[in-house]
């Protein structure tokens, strides 16, 4: 069974990304990041990014993920922060810790794609 379906396949993805936009629009670190961008989009790319990541039937269709973040200046404390919430918000959507460490092993290896600044 892959982690998408054991934390609960779309249903749980969904609630994850809607509340992991509560919590960085309401975060002064990271809210720039977001502001003045289309957040149906940017939720729905998440979505599907997030699924196929954790081997849902979902298709990422976007952009590769250096090539979206290269113009936003992203530093280690921010990669760390979305991270922080996104782990946050899978936890307040019902997956269990163990769930969320694997989540974080198939995050973690982005960074080198997405933070582009010290």
């Amino acid at each position: 069974m892959s982690i998408y379906q054991d934390i609960g396949g779309a249903k749980a993805v969904k609630a994850a990304v809607d509340e992991f936009y509560v919590r960085v629009l309401a975060d002064p670190d990271l809210v720039r990041f977001f502001e003045g961008r289309d957040l149906a989009s940017l939720k729905a790319s998440q979505r599907e990014f997030i699924g196929a990541a954790l081997g849902g039937p979902e298709i990422y269709q976007g952009d590769a993920m250096s090539q979206v973040h290269a113009s936003l200046g992203v530093g280690n404390a921010q990669f760390d922060g979305v991270v922080g919430h996104l782990l946050a918000a899978f936890a307040s959507a019902g997956v269990p810790a163990e769930a969320a460490g694997q989540i974080a092993a198939v995050l973690g290896p982005l960074r080198g794609e997405i933070v582009t600044a010290p």
